[in-house]
């Protein structure tokens, strides 16, 4: 029988990660880390928590969390500016150091000061073509054509348009999907004999959008499933030996059917929200990423001016989003502390940061959000990749995808597709971020947000991302 101090740690360690309650890190440590000294504030904070026996458990938690939290930092700020200028100079050979500097100062180059070093974000020189309209253009000028996508968007979404009509229907083209997901944990990255946790992605039950859930096999075969009801980040979970020499791989084999989703809006039916206990969650502050800084609330005002009409509200801001916040490659999610602030700080972000800000300005602006992720299974082009739900009064909860935003459409219905309907070509696993994993994580999550890859443990400690590796297979079945 288990103690009731381990209970005691998990319900803290839950807490930390949520990250609603947990104290501040102390001044002395935060102004160094603020410099960039980051190995002598964790030496500092190592002897804190030795030393200390007047830290509260939550302050020691929070300790022990920082600690490990700029160690990720340093594990995404790896290149030096040497590198970053070798890969520019493929498509920009003339750079120099003043065009370094206009990009770190325009927030197109990320990088941080770590002790005493300038180390740039590991994909910074990538992302450059993504986030700076001047250096995409050339690379686009100097790369080849790009081969026709399998699937693209704006024929799919007339497709589903013109189905749904015909049918009327509001879900149609259901789609029989069977994934393959496998999770190998490093060779001797455990000790040999010590049990390895395993939690991997599982898909939710979702009335008329995914059904028809079943499991075919699984490595080890013995499994525990999270209830669908219960825990919204879904999980199937597994526990198996390490063994020398050998790496620990975790097999699932799944299978699903997803539909789209269509259902014309009139904006002019949309009515304010009606606010009740169930959506009132949904409209408010979630600390740490979702929060109504002085910063956003302007942003807010500046975007929504005088509109009132929530549907037309949430097009202000889809489409801000669209044209000012480009998809570029992201650090961790749990060296974040806020996710909404720091995506307007340095106006750019994965689709999970772009969410987290269409979120918050939605829900500054009364208009209920919340989280929707796992993968998608487009083909030739699936992935993970995060989403969301949107409240309308009186047409309930829709789909809603920040990151795909505007289509490329003269016709309205189709180019606000993203804006409250959704292709067929999703796997839902989380209808939230930031829950608790069944059964309980002892030691924190490599990713405290979201739930896509998996999440990996034993006795030691958590496994970070850099100890494992995964697969992700998708097959069409009807």
């Amino acid at each position: 029988m288990k103690s009731k101090y381990y209970y005691l740690l998990i319900f803290l360690i839950f807490m930390l990660c949520v990250g609603s309650s947990h104290a501040a890190i102390p001044e002395k440590f935060q102004e160094l880390i603020n410099k960039g000294e980051f190995s002598k504030v964790q030496e500092l904070m190592r002897k804190e928590i030795a030393v200390n026996l007047n830290l509260s458990s939550l302050d020691r938690l929070e300790i022990i969390f920082e600690i490990e939290r700029l160690e990720r930092i340093k594990k995404d700020f790896t290149r030096s500016s040497a590198e970053v200028i070798d890969y520019i100079k493929k498509y920009i050979p003339d750079v120099t150091d003043k065009d370094l500097e206009k990009w770190e100062k325009e927030k197109s180059l990320e990088y941080m000061i770590i002790d005493g070093q300038k180390k740039y974000f590991n994909p910074a020189a990538y992302n450059l073509f993504l986030i700076n309209k001047e250096a995409e253009k050339i690379k686009q000028e100097k790369e080849k054509p790009k081969e026709p996508e399998l699937y693209n968007r704006v024929e799919g979404a007339r497709e589903i348009i013109e189905l749904a009509k015909e049918e009327g229907c509001k879900y149609v083209k259901p789609t029989q999907v069977r994934i393959k997901y496998s999770l190998s944990v490093n060779k001797d990255a455990v000790p040999e004999g010590k049990i390895i946790r395993c939690w991997l992605p599982f898909p939710r039950e979702k009335l008329n959008r995914q059904t028809d859930i079943k499991p075919i096999s699984a490595f080890p075969e013995r499994y525990i499933l999270s209830d669908n009801r219960d825990y919204l980040q879904r999980t199937i979970y597994f526990e198996a030996p390490a063994v020398k020499g050998q790496k620990t791989t975790f097999k699932v084999i799944f299978e699903y059917t997803g539909y789209a989703f269509y259902n014309k809006i009139n904006p002019e039916e949309v009515k304010p929200v009606q606010l009740n206990e169930e959506l009132k969650p949904f409209i408010q502050e979630r600390p740490p990423h979702i929060v109504f800084t002085k910063e956003l609330k302007e942003l807010s005002k500046k975007i929504v001016d005088q509109e009132t009409n929530p549907y037309k509200i949430a097009q202000k801001i889809f489409k801000w989003i669209h044209d000012n916040i480009p998809w570029a490659s992201a650090r961790d999610y749990s060296t974040i502390r806020n996710i909404g602030k720091y995506c307007y700080q340095n106006m750019h972000g994965d689709c999970g940061i772009q969410t987290i800000l269409f979120m918050t300005l939605c829900r500054i602006n009364v208009i209920p959000t919340k989280w929707q992720s796992g993968w998608t299974t487009t083909p030739g082009r699936a992935g993970m990749h995060d989403w969301g739900e949107i409240y309308f009064e009186p047409y309930g909860w829709l789909p809603v995808d920040a990151t795909y935003g505007l289509l490329d459409s003269k016709d309205d219905d189709l180019k606000w597709f993203y804006l409250g309907n959704m292709e067929n070509y999703r796997l839902i696993v989380n209808d939230d971020y930031t829950q608790p994993l069944y059964p309980a994580k002892i030691y924190p999550r490599s990713d405290t947000v979201d739930f896509q890859r998996g999440e990996v443990e034993w006795e030691g400690g958590n496994l970070f991302f850099d100890q494992w590796d995964y697969n992700y297979e998708v097959e069409f079945i009807k």
